[in-house]
């Protein structure tokens, strides 16, 4: 040894933890680091929790940036309404849609849920439609009589395209110490169809809105970063084989990495949301100029007034998309826990961050300059995996298999309960907890999946409590 060391044993709280203590050279990892607690970097964090845990702004924002963040939140919380209206600026709605505002989808900046009843209204649940094939981008085929998104609302006069029954089937299981568990697969049925026949060989994927923070600082994550993580052939035989998506970016008109969406099937936050405004509420913009609509209903309603062309300013849209990227990510808590750094190290050696990769730090590129050189701990990789057949949706998405998913962010997702009342996780809400998302895993994610029905209880616990603390 270079330095002289002590090795010290701690009993806390039923468990054993060694640690060192150093001086001089090569001083070994501790336990906590000191800016762990830290999710989104000296900037992006917040240490608001609670429900409104997921709508705080970076810190350092620039005097435009703090307006364009307020005009954006009122935007984006803001309900749209039928044109004509007396409030231009919010009008144009539909005339088919899924929700009539942002926040009804994501409440308070967070995640929705899956209805709790068969015939319940899809509020914040949405149905990708696609056939076989691939437009000229690289993009899937949208059903000739429905399009590419399901809508299941309308403005008065006119038919919603369908509803969607939900309901669930039970799948049982047993970890190694013999303690059982219940799991439940969604089943979709599609009735009350307005506008013919669903194509035969239709492929639909539920997408459940996520929460919104972060979104800047991954944004901000460089490609050549992202592209460093990809395995796609399994170089290391390690059973994880990230790949990146390739979309296309309609504002430069070429493909580029795609980064957000379930399937990173976006390139961009601007982006994203001109898609979110036109898929989910009709609402046009320079990026979209066109509402949602298939051929037959652009003809049944070519009369429908509009809200402007485009419904959606290029002002409105910087604002929101400001809001967007500005939420801040809030702060880790219990990291010193004993429960908690067990978790943590179980985590590693199951080799969970095998996709949900831990630590990174965004460039230097982003005009908002709070986004700039932070080190953030998101845990994705912003890649693509194969997820297995029991969460497959089938329906490729520009290179994303029927397979596959990105790997979602893990920061924040403990405080999911605080800011909307509930713990349903995956892409379509199946998992009741995060319990039940670990266990649904499979394809490049079946080996941790074994490993943790391995863990006793008090270990399974312990991983658990460090998720809920991310």
């Amino acid at each position: 040894m270079n330095a002289k060391q002590y090795f010290i044993f701690l009993f806390i709280g039923g468990f054993v933890f060694s640690a060192f203590l150093s001086c001089g050279k090569d001083e070994p990892t501790p336990l906590v680091e000191a800016d762990e607690h830290l999710s989104g970097g000296l900037n992006g964090s917040t240490t608001v929790l609670g429900d409104e845990a997921f709508g705080t702004e970076l810190k350092n924002l620039t005097t435009d940036e703090q307006n364009a963040f307020v005009v954006g939140n009122s935007l984006f919380r803001s309900n749209w309404v039928i044109a004509p209206s007396s409030v231009q600026s919010l009008d144009g709605v539909g005339p088919i849609l899924n929700a009539i505002s942002c926040g009804s989808c994501h409440f308070k900046d967070g995640r929705a849920k899956p209805p709790a009843t068969p015939t319940e209204a899809l509020n914040g649940l949405l149905f990708r439609l696609s056939i076989d094939g691939f437009d000229a981008h690289g993009a899937p085929l949208p059903d000739p009589n429905y399009g590419g998104q399901l809508q299941d609302k309308a403005i008065m006069g006119v038919e919603p395209e369908a509803q969607v029954n939900v309901s669930y089937e039970v799948v049982t299981g047993t970890y190694a110490d013999g303690t059982t568990y219940n799991l439940r697969r969604p089943i979709y049925k599609f009735y009350n169809l307005k506008y013919g026949a669903l194509a035969p060989s239709v492929k639909y994927s539920p997408r459940i809105a996520p929460q919104l923070m972060g979104l800047g600082l991954l944004e901000n994550v460089t490609e050549s970063d992202i592209l460093s993580l990809s395995d796609e052939n399994d170089a290391n035989k390690d059973g994880i084989s990230g790949k990146p998506n390739r979309v296309w970016d309609a504002t430069q008109q070429k493909s580029v990495l795609g980064r957000f969406g379930w399937k990173a099937n976006e390139p961009t936050v601007r982006q994203q949301t001109a898609g979110a405004f036109n898929g989910d509420m009709g609402i046009t913009s320079s990026i979209f100029p066109k509402d949602h609509l298939t051929a037959s209903q652009q003809q049944l309603y070519a009369n429908v007034p509009n809200g402007g062309t485009p419904e959606l300013s290029d002002e409105q849209l910087r604002k929101i998309t400001v809001y967007m990227q500005s939420l801040s990510v809030p702060v880790r808590r219990n990291v010193d826990a004993p429960s908690v750094i067990q978790g943590k190290n179980l985590f590693k050696q199951l080799n969970c961050q095998g996709c949900h990769r831990a630590e990174i730090t965004t460039s230097n590129q982003s005009p908002i300059a709070a986004l700039n050189n932070q080190k953030i701990r998101p845990y994705t990789d912003l890649l693509l995996h194969d997820m297995g057949n029991d969460l497959a949706d089938n329906r490729p998405d520009f290179l994303a298999t029927g397979l596959e998913w990105r790997t979602p962010p893990l920061w924040g997702i403990g405080l999911i309960k605080s800011v909307n009342k509930h713990t349903f996780l995956l892409h379509d809400g199946r998992a009741r907890n995060l319990e039940e998302a670990i266990l649904w895993h499979s394809g490049e994610g079946e080996k941790s999946k074994n490993e943790f029905k391995k863990l006793n209880k008090t270990e399974r616990e312990a991983l658990i409590a460090f998720l809920e603390n991310l």
